[in-house]
């Protein structure tokens, strides 16, 4: 199995089952409506949230974010990761008590911590939240732009696609893009391939996070592959979520075939009993791709990553350094 990268998971819904577990014998909590035989239950997109929520609300302090940051990079790390990116959420930070500056400076110092450990770098992306509305969305813009924080290299907004609209954010990426942040956006997952080409139009980000439906409208995958847009598919989630049925209907193959750059990512893993290695796994055994054609995913992964061209240039390296 070749070297990984990730573009596309949140940090609260990397929180492993065992984590959450300790977290809430801390905080003496409950979670056994949620958590049964070491992970987690839900039945729909309505109860995956509020299980979510309930890990979420667990982690309260700087030091809990810090570790949080540095359990799941180090996991990574371990199953051959050497880059990943998480989405950030200040809303999270302000429901926890914390200061956004607070909250992301404590993930920074577990991403740090993990780097130390084991060599895989990290990179913020902080994110709005759809469904908390535009004026929150904006905020997150301004924070991320200001923070100065060396690992926020990146502004996205995810939540539920079927609320709001994409040109009510555009002064929200607007405020990211005049700060020199990467730009990528939530679209085509439960959205249909609408939300991909309002995206598209009024956004224009770099990446896209899932952008799955796109398979919906030729002209737009044709589009998608055109512009170089880079999809960060998330197959384990799609159909944990029943956005597709099953692996053989899900549309990664179709979308490469087409001239999209695509790569492979976990979402909220442990959520929908995924990790990192597992994508990477399903991409061999459901759509028959081998060590070098996962080794190309990796690379275009690295290749859209925000970051620095120094530190891209050292990744590049290390997935073209001879294998010992």
């Amino acid at each position: 199995m070749p070297l990984k990268a990730e573009l596309h998971c949140h940090i609260e819904g990397a929180a492993a089952p065992d984590l959450v577990l300790r977290q809430a014998e801390k905080y003496g909590r409950d979670v056994s409506a949620v958590i049964r035989d070491g992970a987690f239950v839900w039945h729909d997109f309505t109860s995956f949230l509020a299980a979510y929520d309930v890990a979420s609300d667990l982690f309260r302090t700087e030091e809990d974010y810090a570790r949080l940051a540095e359990h799941y990079l180090t996991s990574l790390a371990r199953d051959g990761a050497i880059y990943s990116e998480v989405f950030t959420s200040p809303d999270h930070a302000i429901k926890a008590g914390l200061s956004p500056q607070a909250y992301t400076d404590a993930l920074g110092e577990g991403i740090l911590r993990a780097r130390d450990k084991t060599g895989i770098e990290g990179r913020m992306i902080v994110t709005g939240v759809r469904h908390v509305g535009v004026e929150s969305i904006e905020a997150a813009a301004r924070f991320a732009a200001k923070c100065n924080h060396p690992l926020v290299t990146g502004f996205g907004v995810a939540g539920d696609e079927r609320q709001g609209d994409m040109e009510d954010y555009v002064r929200a990426f607007e405020i990211a893009r005049e700060a020199g942040l990467g730009i990528t956006v939530h679209a085509g997952e439960f959205g249909g391939w609408e939300s991909v080409k309002a995206a598209l139009d009024h956004i224009r980000p770099s990446r896209i996070g899932h952008g799955v439906r796109a398979i919906e409208n030729p002209d737009l995958v044709r589009r998608i592959a055109d512009e170089g847009v880079v999809l960060e598919c998330c197959p384990g989630s799609n159909i944990a979520l029943k956005v597709f049925d099953d692996f053989a209907s899900h549309p990664f193959l179709k979308l490469q075939e087409a001239g999209c750059k695509v790569t492979l990512n976990s979402d909220d893993p442990p959520y929908f009993w995924t990790t990192l290695k597992r994508e990477y796994e399903i991409a061999a055994t459901h759509f028959g791709m081998n060590d070098k054609q996962l080794a190309a995913l990796t690379r275009t992964a690295v290749e859209a990553a925000f970051v620095d061209r120094k530190t891209k240039a050292q990744l590049l390296a290390r997935l073209d350094a001879p294998k010992r």
